[in-house]
């Protein structure tokens, strides 16, 4: 559909307001009925649900900054808030509540378009005519509404200010490639917040290095820098000031219960009583939060950079540690190796650590139980989600649990 950014941002300015199909038809140049036929085609919802939607995710956003539910529900359309939260219940299955309780709200940054990222970038000195695309996997799946590839060199990003001002001084702080504005600041303000970094040259360890002959010792390397990185982090923790995780509630009360049916009742019984009490021991600081092998980059087989750090958090930082053992073990699938092949790669990312920054008596006693809770926390995520391939996702990630809870001595052997 021609003018759909024009429809779709005429939308956004008016969701307090009443918005009719007649208006936005005679916008688009249809009929109503054409109109609507389109736009059901080019967006995937109909008219009716993509306007109920943006209005009770921007709602939501307003809840969660404090504002008064019954206030909220009437400046988006609701005659009441019993109204609202029966289209929200209808929408995502349980109350706003319970969804504040659980998941971060953020921003929609979807309807950012073209055009603003080409004025956004006149603000710096780099070639203004390179392509423009959001980052995706492999696959070309986009991934991101809030990150995007200029040209082969850039990425720009936006998202919450607050959050893009800790993603600025954590590139400062590990000498990270972001480049100032032409004005010399390291962010450009305006309706939206942007950064922009130079790409690492460097790339992913491709899995079947990952679980080669020299698996351990890339292991080590990953240990490395993840100890260089955490030294980093601790320095500029107090200027951050970053939200902090109650890993305790997240796994026990919240994903435990969740994934619990079918486990070992002997194992539930002692992961509770022990991680419970090892948690509250093990040390906490800023820390990456998603260390999956995909953001660690290498190149000729040496450690080069980190990426992405939208979910830094202080939390314990043994989590980095077994994340991205966590995330090499779920991409053994399809490489022509043994599970088994894991517990050396685990052992070279804990002993890499533990030479550049000791691992506690503590820390040492919870891998195995770290390990798990972020399995836990991983499946009960993606239960909460209901598409195919997340349903596979579960299936394959309860595999890798079992599998976990089955190595119980042999990973504890291991440091």
């Amino acid at each position: 559909m021609q003018n759909i950014d024009q429809i779709l941002n005429h939308i956004e300015q008016n969701l307090k307001a009443d918005v009719s199909g007649e208006e936005l038809a005679v916008m688009a140049g249809y009929s109503l009925w054409h109109f609507c036929r389109l736009f059901a085609q080019t967006t995937g919802r109909t008219l009716a649900a993509h306007i109920a939607k943006r209005r009770i995710d921007t709602a939501l956003q307003e809840l969660s900054h404090g504002k008064k539910a019954i206030d909220v529900a009437l400046e988006y359309g609701f005659d009441t808030y019993a109204g609202f939260y029966k289209a929200f219940v209808r929408l995502y299955g349980l109350s706003p509540k319970k969804y504040l309780s659980l998941y971060v709200i953020q921003e929609d940054f979807s309807m950012i378009n073209e055009k603003d990222l080409r004025v956004a970038l006149t603000n710096w000195d780099v070639p203004q005519n390179l392509e423009i695309h959001h980052v995706s996997q492999m696959d070309g799946a986009k991934i991101a509404d809030t990150i995007w590839q200029i040209g082969e060199s850039y990425f720009l990003k936006t998202g919450q200010r607050d959050r893009v001002l800790r993603d600025v001084r954590l590139q400062k702080a590990i000498g990270g490639p972001i480049i100032s504005t032409k004005a010399g600041d390291y962010y450009l303000e305006g309706k939206h917040v942007f950064m922009l970094t130079k790409k690492i040259d460097g790339m992913p360890l491709d899995k079947a290095m990952r679980f080669g002959d020299n698996r351990y010792d890339y292991g080590v390397k990953y240990g490395y820098a993840l100890a260089h990185l955490h030294k980093a982090l601790t320095q500029i923790e107090i200027d951050i000031m970053p939200n902090e995780k109650n890993l305790h509630k997240e796994v026990i009360q919240w994903a435990l219960p969740k994934v619990a049916e079918g486990l070992p009742q002997v194992f539930i019984d002692d992961f509770k009583s022990t991680f419970t009490t090892l948690l509250p021991k093990l040390p906490k600081q800023l820390i990456h939060r998603d260390t999956n092998p995909s953001n660690i980059l290498f190149k000729d087989g040496q450690f080069v950079g980190f990426i992405d750090f939208e979910l830094s958090e202080r939390n314990i930082r043994l989590w980095d540690v077994c994340y991205t053992a966590t995330g090499i073990l779920s991409e053994q699938k399809g490489v022509d190796s043994p599970k088994e092949k894991w517990f050396d790669i685990l052992s070279g990312i804990l002993h890499g650590y533990n030479e550049k920054s000791p691992l506690s008596a503590e820390e040492k006693q919870a891998v195995f139980y770290i390990i798990c809770a972020i399995q836990l926390v991983f499946i009960a995520y993606c239960m909460g989600i209901d598409k195919p391939e997340y349903k596979n996702l579960v299936a394959i990630n309860k595999d890798m649990l079992m599998f976990i809870i089955q190595s119980e001595a042999t990973i504890k052997s291991l440091i």
